[in-house]
């Protein structure tokens, strides 16, 4: 049994994964349930742990075995442990390595599920003892049901021993794959949200085109005629349908604010770090930048547009 990253341990003779695992599941937030939720159902063990202990509680209704500290889910898992962080990114997922690194050695692997940078993550991996794996995740708390797409960087035998729970946590085997070396994982998420970004900038300028123009239509029949076959069809779309039905073709009293996190910045910074031109992505981002003025159509359908995938608050109008 080889330590520091190059083992294998987890897979039989015959090499093949076990089909049940123990999982320790740290950060128990909307994102964090549905790890361990999704764990449960396919027949894992999990030993979960929040600062809240609502949510350890909730972990606990769902089938989690709940865990009083950050210690006392270490002790109670195996000798080689498989860990998965959920935490926000940034000093909290340093603070939640620092309490659980004590416990950790070679043989042991933590996943970072969080939209951490991947500079970041290539620093936690070469400080970390044991197998740090960067895992990017898209889909949100709507996937709840189907599961996530999961891009993940770091050593292969970490991210072979975790197949079976990436299987669960994803949509299956086909929505995850092991992107490279450490970084990696959070480096294709940071470019996948800096093309979302250019996504919905384009829907939000087409339906604003549409609202604007020549004829009287209803947002919602259109959206659901492009979904159905259209060129242009995707998950997005589907929300946008979702939109204008619940809010009506002129959306109602969302309003012309698009929030989000840092990874549109880290996907443009990069951009020119590398000299590879991102016109469009630089312009959704400035685009979000601009929202905090008053603004268009298209950016109140990006707000709404970010409840459907990731059920954030929507930001409403006062004066409508």
């Amino acid at each position: 049994m080889v330590r520091g990253g190059h083992r294998t341990g987890t897979t039989t003779a015959g090499g093949r994964h076990p089909s049940r695992m123990e999982l320790g599941v740290i950060g128990l937030g909307r994102m964090g349930q549905i790890v361990a939720n999704r764990s449960l159902e396919a027949g894992h063990d999990v030993i979960a742990f929040d600062l809240s202990a609502e949510a350890t509680a909730e972990a606990a209704e769902a089938g989690a075995e709940p865990a009083d500290s950050v210690a006392d889910l270490c002790d109670r898992l195996g000798a080689e442990k498989r860990i998965w962080l959920m935490v926000p990114a940034g000093d909290a997922v340093d603070a939640t390595l620092a309490d659980v690194e004590p416990h950790l050695d070679g043989d042991d692997v933590v996943v970072d599920g969080g939209n951490s940078h991947f500079e970041e993550s290539v620093r936690r991996a070469e400080e970390t003892d044991a197998a740090y794996l960067d895992c990017g995740t898209s889909g949100g708390p709507a996937s709840a049901e189907a599961g996530f797409s999961l891009m993940v960087g770091g050593p292969k035998w970490a991210y072979e021993a975790m197949v079976p729970v990436f299987d669960a946590v994803a949509t299956g085997p086909e929505g995850h794959d092991r992107m490279g070396e450490s970084g990696a994982g959070h480096y294709v998420k940071m470019v996948h949200n800096g093309v979302e970004y250019a996504l919905m900038q384009a829907y939000g300028e087409g339906f604003e085109l549409l609202t604007d123009g020549r004829y009287d239509l209803e947002m919602e029949s259109v959206a659901r005629t492009w979904n159905n076959g259209a060129v242009i069809r995707s998950w997005l779309l589907e929300l946008c349908e979702e939109a204008f039905r619940e809010e009506g073709s002129d959306l109602g009293d969302v309003a012309d604010h698009v929030a989000g996190g840092s990874t549109g910045t880290w996907t443009v910074r990069e951009a020119l770090e590398q000299e590879v031109p991102v016109p469009i992505i630089y312009q959704a981002l400035a685009e979000r930048f601009d929202s905090r003025n008053e603004g268009r159509f298209s950016r109140r359908l990006a707000n709404r547009l970010r409840y459907g995938f990731g059920r954030h608050e929507v930001a409403r109008r006062d004066d409508a």
